[in-house]
């Protein structure tokens, strides 16, 4: 049975949500050559915006591809709870996305890792050059030169073929593209953001949560976590 109001998409951010551990983050403490601490900062403070953290950030990083990917395998963890939460949404003919202002190798690299390849996502783009130095640039940028993916200007797009937007996340490259959604579960940065400029949200913590709110919002649906 689908959900109300047509077809339904049901948008994951993904450092943080998906994947328990912020990849970027330990990417960095892990693969660069110098601090990066007052780069986070200034980001955090919004001085910055993604994409510029990104340009001062790549050189600072060295990584051959098999190093990466062995980081990542060890280091990903996956919020036990999604699995089904893809399983729920595809029994109710629910579409899932990803977008991520992080990177498409390692999300790439776990998707893969834990067999939930299909998904389709959205990320800025790694690539490896000579000596281990590494190259990022931005397929899905923002117009206004902010954020390396812009996640608000793929969900608009998105809306020629959805009637109902689900938005789940919890950090700063979420604060815009949950305006844009019809409903919005957040945590973190994302649920504080939401708080001061009244977005309306439901508070979670991982999946099993939006899971059993959904079964609250459409109580004919079960989902399935075996």
């Amino acid at each position: 049975m689908p959900f109300p109001n047509g077809r339904t998409l049901a948008v994951c951010d993904f450092d943080g949500t998906v994947c328990t551990v912020d990849m970027g983050n330990a990417i960095l403490n892990r693969f660069s050559r110098t601090k990066w601490t007052e780069i986070d900062r200034a980001y955090c403070a919004r001085e910055i915006g993604s994409r510029t953290a990104y340009r001062m950030l790549t050189p600072m990083l060295r990584a051959s591809r098999q190093g990466m990917i062995d980081f990542i395998r060890k280091n990903a963890r996956l919020d036990p709870e999604f699995p089904a939460f893809v399983r729920f949404c595809r029994q109710h003919g629910v579409d899932v996305m990803i977008l991520s202002d992080g990177l498409d190798f390692y999300i790439e690299t776990f998707l893969k890792q834990f067999d939930l390849q299909g998904i389709d996502y959205y990320a800025n783009r790694l690539s490896f050059g000579r000596e281990e130095a590494l190259d990022i640039d931005f397929p899905h940028s923002s117009e206004c030169g902010s954020c390396g993916t812009c996640k608000s200007g793929i969900l608009r797009r998105s809306r020629a073929g959805y009637d109902t937007v689900i938005y789940v996340g919890d950090g700063f490259s979420d604060i815009c593209p949950a305006r844009e959604a019809d409903c919005v579960f957040a945590k973190g940065v994302l649920y504080e953001a939401c708080m001061r400029n009244g977005t309306s949200c439901i508070r979670y913590e991982h999946f099993g949560h939006v899971i059993d709110a959904l079964q609250t919002t459409f109580p004919s649906r079960e989902a399935h976590r075996s």
